[in-house]
């Protein structure tokens, strides 16, 4: 598989940034390991949206349902490093051709572009000349305010870029992250948005890239959809119960 974008971390910095690039028509292809460390929160209370909350391993299982419903193709693995792709008939030079983003378990992708979204472990870029920040036994990855980093083409979303440790601010951030990304593309300028018909058409205007305009019709049945879909993930108590802290894991 060769993605277009291939990112590093199934969180919500991950999710939230592949829902966006996804519908903007860029394959994506999410690559996950350890999981989220929100599944070990006790109950998500902050978050827009729910006003009671919600529960923390819930939230992500319907984040990753979102990312697959926009066309994200989801892959269990443990990145260890990514290295310069040499493009076609120059093997051996470092030309700049898109990514090797290699797992531990011997499976090697290419993709055009990388968003790192998973903390805390981001040794797999040392090979890169990206600007790794260490602080105690943390290491952030540097960028400038809108995600890039000092190698075109790798881009940092969520915690492991300096993000303040918050839910919402890592899908906010991810989503910041994969637009970045979209406007750096060969896409025209884009913004998704979901609009009533004629807002745009019926102003005179082209409806912009990224933009659909749907008939009343249309509007109902994706509400009554949406309503059917919530009523169907929170018609039971999940599952899973939170996840230990590693250091009490074995206690």
């Amino acid at each position: 598989m060769q993605p277009d974008v291939l990112i590093v971390g199934g969180g919500v910095a991950g999710l939230t940034a592949g829902t966006f690039t996804s519908r903007a028509g860029l394959e994506t292809l999410i690559v996950g390991g350890d999981e989220s460390i929100l599944r070990r929160n006790a109950h998500l209370e902050n978050y827009p949206g729910f006003p009671a909350g919600v529960d923390s391993r819930l939230f992500l299982d319907m984040a990753r349902a979102q990312a697959e419903r926009a066309g994200c193709t989801l892959a269990e693995g443990t990145v260890t490093q990514i290295t310069h792709a040499a493009e076609e008939g120059t093997e051996g030079t470092d030309d700049e051709g898109g990514f090797e983003v290699a797992t531990e378990d011997g499976e090697v992708y290419e993709a055009g572009r990388v968003i790192a979204a998973s903390w805390s472990d981001s040794s797999y870029l040392e090979a890169l000349d990206v600007e790794l920040d260490r602080r105690g036994s943390k290491q952030y990855i540097g960028t400038d305010g809108d995600g890039h980093t000092a190698v075109e083409g790798i881009y940092a979303a969520g915690r492991i870029a300096k993000q303040y440790h918050q839910t919402v601010i890592s899908a906010g951030h991810g989503a910041q992250v994969a637009l970045t990304l979209i406007h750096d593309s060969d896409l025209q300028f884009y913004n998704d948005w979901v609009a009533p018909e004629g807002y745009f058409s019926e102003r005179g205007r082209d409806v912009p890239p990224g933009c659909e305009e749907i008939d009343e019709e249309e509007r109902e049945r994706r509400a009554e959809e949406s309503r059917e879909t919530m009523r169907e993930w929170f018609a039971e108590p999940h599952d899973d119960e939170p996840t230990p802290h590693p250091s009490l894991a074995d206690e």
